[in-house]
């Protein structure tokens, strides 16, 4: 037994070995180039792409992911010749960088296009095994890029050649696997991803949710509640919808569900709760680094403009879920609080050392972001380091493998992050030169004005349907970038503010994240509470009607997002009473009647209507004290309702 076990081990653990060696080859060339930015951004890009490659196959090899039909020495096999082939591409396109550049631009050697080629062929490799929507799609684009001259109508071109297709998909720069999507991953993403790293590295998901646990059990309703508030702490550190739900709904959903809250109200909850993750600044996921370039502005900037987006959205779902908690009822009778270490309130005081450092850097100092979170992550990770060697100190008297663990970790999130990321908008890289060597974006956007002609309405509701078809099968980051390519210059040529129509694509992003009838979000948390996925879905999309009280509030209320100050305060408000109203209208119960509840629920909405699409400032601000009589009336009717349960049980 043992003979025939060390060669099929032997083999794993050279991998595994392989993988950290090139991990820490990676974060230690990225630190460098943080500290020092030397080079350029494409410089490393052209170094990196290939290894960011390098490492997703190394990572595949080690989970026995790569091609599990195929026998194991052909996953070999396949994956040496993926790693030279990689190396290859970056060694020649290092070397040979200036002269690609200068040189020979506009006039690559067939040795500069047969290396661009080879790293395009392994990115989508990439997305075939990764995102296969995004393949096929690259896959159109491409054909409908060489091929246009058989497509009738409008869409028709002459076609471009071959030489052309793989100069624009790589050493053009401008486009392409080596472009500015990818750059952005490895410099500005990148450098975010250190401190995220860090915090999970050193367990401080954990603690967020040993404190959420704590909250829950001191309020009949805030167990619900701690889904909300776990999946907004996550958020901030995550930037996903389905990180969120895979890290706080493994805790929360089952607790919800053991309390007595119906499976299906259980896993919409986190759905909805998750779902914000990709609005909570300062990280707000891929789209809002991607609007930054896009606008051509800093990153606080947008993270300035996002905070009161996140508040509104999450105040709408935090409403809806304790209404749902009325309704069902639940008890938290089972909900047992989980002790909190000394070491989980170092974990919790270096998460807000986290979000405050970076706020504070960027907008009180001024710093460019990347330094910003080059600085927070040497501060922040420097004092879990130190507090992690203390608690080992005082437990185990300092083993080896207690030491290095968080290391490891930490290593592993940001080499499986940063190149994961890095490949994605590579991908999307192929996607967006495709649809800008063409002109499609300038040809749809002629479509969208001819369709609703310089009605602003109208055009909102065709761009919402173009993205919400877009969001059922691509990821938000390319549903954000497609949309904002293919709506921003006709809204923008009408005379909509660049901020409001990139906000709006952002919320479309989002909400493509929850678009029927695909959501991983939503399969992901169905998947948690054994609960059919469609009405999870369902019910998740009235628990976050906050999202499209945004993407309306948006145009009604551009105040939210042009720019911070009392202007956006008085915005938020007027959409967070709308999302309230419409919140209570779809969630709260006014009578036991049905014949009285549903026309009062009716009344409300249209008030809150009133509230979110009213030109008049002043008119939206009287309909919100109609509003709040209502839910006055609601909590009093509870509040009695609740005095004569409890007098007929004593």
């Amino acid at each position: 037994m043992t003979a025939t076990a060390v060669p099929s081990t032997r083999p794993g653990l050279v991998i595994e070995w392989l993988y950290y060696l090139t991990a820490v080859f990676f974060f230690v060339y990225l630190f460098v180039y943080y500290w020092t930015s030397a080079g350029g951004p494409t410089l490393l890009a052209i170094t990196l792409v290939p290894a960011t490659f390098v490492l997703f196959t190394l990572d595949e090899l080690r989970k026995n992911e790569f091609y599990p039909r195929l026998p194991l020495v052909a996953n070999y096999l396949i994956a040496t010749v993926y790693i030279i082939v990689s190396i290859a591409v970056a060694v020649y396109m290092h070397t040979e960088y200036f002269e690609i550049g200068t040189v020979r631009a506009g006039i690559w050697s067939t040795a500069d296009l047969t290396m661009g080629t080879l790293m395009v062929a392994l990115i989508m490799e990439y997305a075939r095994k990764r995102y296969l929507p995004l393949f096929i799609l690259n896959i159109v684009l491409i054909l409908y890029a060489v091929y246009g001259s058989v497509v009738p109508g409008m869409f028709n071109h002459p076609g471009l050649s071959w030489p052309r297709i793989a100069s624009a998909m790589s050493v053009e720069m401008s486009t392409g696997v080596f472009s500015s999507l990818p750059q952005l991953a490895l410099t500005l993403i990148g450098s975010f991803i250190l401190v995220l790293s860090a915090l999970r590295a050193f367990g401080c998901v954990d603690s967020i949710l040993r404190g959420s646990s704590r909250i829950a059990a001191r309020s009949p309703h805030a167990l619900p509640q701690a889904a909300v508030l776990g999946s907004m702490g996550v958020g901030t550190v995550s930037g996903s919808g389905a990180a969120n739900a895979i890290t706080v709904g493994s805790a929360t959903i089952p607790a919800m569900i053991g309390a007595g809250m119906p499976r299906v109200t259980a896993a919409a909850i986190e759905t909805a709760s998750s779902l914000g993750g990709q609005l909570m600044p300062p990280v707000m996921g891929i789209s809002a680094f991607l609007m930054a370039e896009f606008l051509g502005r800093s990153y606080f900037d947008v993270v300035a403009r996002g905070y009161a987006p996140a508040i509104i959205y999450y105040v709408g779902v935090s409403v809806s879920v304790y209404l749902l908690s009325t309704r069902h009822r639940a008890r938290l009778d089972a909900v047992v609080a989980e002790t909190m270490r000394w070491t989980d309130w170092t974990n919790l005081a270096a998460f807000v050392a986290v979000v405050g450092g970076l706020i504070g850097l960027m907008a009180m100092l001024h710093l460019a972001p990347m330094f910003a979170a080059l600085y927070v992550f040497l501060a922040v990770g420097g004092a879990l380091l130190a507090a992690h060697l203390v608690a080992i100190a005082l437990a185990h008297g300092w083993p080896w493998r207690a030491l290095a663990a968080p290391l490891g970790r930490f290593v592993d999130n940001f080499a499986n992050m940063t190149s994961d990321l890095t490949l994605l908008l590579a991908t999307l890289s192929i996607m967006t030169g495709a649809l800008v060597i063409t002109g499609v974006p300038t040809k749809i956007g002629a479509i969208l004005i001819a369709a609703a002609g310089v009605n602003l309405a109208a055009m909102a509701v065709v761009a919402f349907f173009f993205g919400a078809l877009l969001g059922t099968g691509l990821p938000p980051a390319p549903t954000y970038i497609i949309t904002a390519l293919v709506i921003a210059p006709p809204m923008i040529r009408v005379g909509v503010d660049p901020w409001v129509v990139h906000f709006f694509a952002f919320f479309l992003a989002v909400w493509g994240e929850l678009t029927p009838p695909t959501s991983v979000v939503a399969a992901v948390t169905a998947k948690i509470a054994d609960a059919p996925f469609m009405q999870t879905l369902f019910r998740a999309i009235t628990i976050c009607v906050s999202l499209f009280v945004l993407m309306a509030g948006v145009f009604t209320r551009p105040e939210l997002v042009l720019e911070p100050g009392l202007a956006q305060l008085a915005a938020m408000l007027l959409l967070m009473t709308a999302t309230i109203g419409i919140s209570f209208s779809i969630q709260g119960r006014f009578a036991d009647r049905p014949a009285i509840d549903v026309p009062l629920r009716l009344v409300l909405a249209a008030i809150a209507l009133v509230v979110l699409f009213h030109p008049d400032q002043q008119v939206a601000a009287f309909a919100c004290i109609p509003v709040g009589l209502f839910v006055g009336y609601w909590v009093l009717r509870r509040r009695n309702a609740s005095v004569v349960v409890r007098a007929g049980a004593v």
